[in-house]
């Protein structure tokens, strides 16, 4: 299992666009990849569960990602947090 502390940069926070961002990344690869704030763990390849987090500006999330592809899926989620979802 590979996990990184992504934190949200982007003042918007997580809506429909960074969360759909997320889901199409994740769903690329065939490893299990979660997103975790506060204790709750949600599956980073749905987009509900992604919205339902409430993360907003330098929100600190723990990415993980569990199968064959998990360094490179791991890799690409954070990329996007890296940089701001490309929305600044």
């Amino acid at each position: 299992m590979t996990q990184r502390e992504v934190i949200i940069m982007n003042r918007a926070g997580i809506h429909a666009r960074p969360a759909s961002l997320i889901v199409q990344t994740a769903n690329k690869y065939d490893s299990k990849v979660f997103l975790e704030k506060d204790g709750t763990r949600i599956n980073a390849k749905s987009i509900m569960g992604i919205i339902t987090l409430g993360a907003s500006y330098k929100t600190r999330l723990v990415l993980s990602a569990d199968g064959p592809d998990e360094e490179e899926v791991a890799d690409a989620i954070a990329r996007l947090f890296e940089t701001r979802f490309e929305e600044e």
